[in-house]
């Protein structure tokens, strides 16, 4: 009778508790997973809530987030994309998915991106800073005003951390305007606690977030010399290590690193003048400049707004396309070889030691690896992995050595250097700063042979904060910074 009875309330009691919601205790998971570290497994999570709602917009969202922290970046636009055709009015979505085609260079789509979200949450901080630096890398002059809404009283913003522990505090110096060294791929943000300032726009007179280290990110000196001075005035009032100082990076313009380097036995650094846009056509007139040239609009990176000038009559529509009241004139060298294609060598300088990056082939004279033939060309590959394996053999004592002295010139904890090979194997540089991007191969195994030397580069950088980190951090929290 007992046990009936026992039986009676037991299903009375289950039909009145709702049954475990899956969407929530999926999310749960996932986010304890994120939480402790275990990326992998928090993905799955998250692909087990969308099979029960593929609308489900926390995790479509935090999936896309998780994706591209773990350098998966297609996987990541997928996911923002989705999250952005199931719920066309969250701006975080929005964002996401423009900051990712800003990357691949789609300013148009980021733009329409950055303005549905801006449509849906008219102060939203993110947007209006996404859509201030995708209009200004094609010259809108509307970026200023986007600038103005998306950095003014937003200059400080803390960065997600996935440590099971305190993290080590990191300030991170950022201009707002661009001209970041790319650090997600070696900034551990289970071990790092960052809180990021962009210092065009932070009072230098305020108290500076709590940090046990500092890395200033302001790569460009050419775009970003006001942030770069605010830095240096910021950084004034801290003892904290400073990855990268200001004056350092000051001194790596494009214009003054190729007159630094051109002293350099063994080394070619193409003449460079910055000039007045006026000035111009009367330095073509005075057979002051030597055609074919290049001109480039400074601050700008990935080939943007840099042309070829193959004579002095094409030389004023080539200037008009370019923004800026100032354009670098670039003395042309043919860094082609005997088979017509161009090469350009990238080397990493980490803490003074000078790693191997890639090697791309390319027909054309503006070289870059996402638009070289790499993938198509099993034979480059393999001069790629011959350059990764074996640096020292393939470029010979000569270039080696004006390697190693371009890396001590540019005098950077993190920088790198790119550069061609001439016959007579000199270093033909092109550029050597610290705005450098390390990014982690696709997964295709037709790249497995990347692998360990980016891997290596990503290693030396995150060994270079390690021994940057005060000692009394190493053992666990310390007093910090401020």
């Amino acid at each position: 009778m007992r046990r009936a009875r026992t039986q009676a309330i037991t299903r009375s009691i289950a039909r009145r508790v709702p049954p475990p919601d899956p969407i929530r205790q999926g999310l749960g998971e996932a986010r304890a997973l994120v939480a402790a570290g275990a990326d992998e497994a928090a993905k799955a999570a998250y692909l087990a809530v969308l099979r029960h709602d593929p609308t489900a917009r926390a995790a479509l969202v935090e999936l896309a987030a998780l994706c591209e922290a773990s350098g998966h970046r297609s996987a990541a636009r997928t996911a923002y994309a989705q999250a952005v055709h199931c719920h066309p009015g969250d701006p975080t979505a929005r964002v996401g998915l423009g900051n990712l085609l800003a990357e691949d260079a789609d300013m148009a789509g980021a733009c329409a991106q950055y303005r549905a979200a801006l449509a849906a949450a008219p102060g939203f901080a993110p947007a209006h800073q996404g859509l201030a630096r995708a209009l200004a890398a094609i010259g809108d002059p509307a970026a200023e005003a986007a600038f103005q809404a998306g950095f003014a009283g937003h200059a400080v913003s803390r960065q997600r951390y996935r440590g099971t522990g305190p993290g080590v505090p990191l300030l991170l110096l950022v201009a707002a305007r661009g001209g970041n060294v790319p650090t997600r791929t070696w900034i551990d943000d289970r071990r790092f606690a960052v809180t990021a300032v962009c210092a065009d726009f932070h009072d230098p007179a305020a108290a500076l977030p709590p940090h046990a280290l500092v890395v200033n990110a302001i790569g460009d000196p050419d775009a970003g010399a006001a942030a770069l001075d605010r830095a240096e005035t910021m950084l004034a009032h801290t003892s904290a290590p400073v990855i990268n100082p200001p004056h350092r990076v000051r001194a790596t313009g494009r214009a003054e690193m190729a007159r630094r380097l051109a002293a350099i036995p063994g080394v070619i650094a193409p003449r460079m003048r910055l000039l007045p846009r006026a000035a111009l056509a009367a330095a073509a007139a005075a057979e002051d400049l030597a055609f074919p040239l290049l001109l480039r609009a400074p601050g700008f990176h990935t080939g943007q707004h840099f042309v070829r000038v193959d004579a002095p009559a094409d030389l004023a529509e080539a200037a008009a396309a370019l923004p800026g009241e100032t354009l670098l004139a670039i003395a042309y060298h043919d860094a082609r070889g005997p088979d017509g294609m161009a090469r350009k060598y990238r080397a990493m300088c980490i803490d003074g030691i000078v790693y191997p990056l890639h090697l791309a082939v390319s027909a054309g004279w503006k070289v870059h690896y996402f638009t070289a033939a790499m993938a198509s060309q099993p034979g480059y590959r393999e001069e790629e992995r011959r350059f990764l394996d074996d640096m020292p053999g393939v470029l010979g004592p000569r270039a080696m050595a004006a390697l190693a002295a371009v890396a001590g010139r540019l005098g950077l904890g993190y920088g790198g250097i790119d550069f061609a090979l001439t016959a007579d194997r000199s270093l033909l540089v092109f550029e050597a700063n610290a705005t450098m991007v390390v990014n982690p191969p696709d997964p295709d195994p037709i790249w497995d042979y990347r692998r360990p030397a980016i891997a290596a580069v990503l290693a030396a950088a995150q060994r270079m904060l390690a021994r940057a980190v005060p000692s009394e951090w190493r053992a666990g929290p310390a007093p910090i910074a401020a």
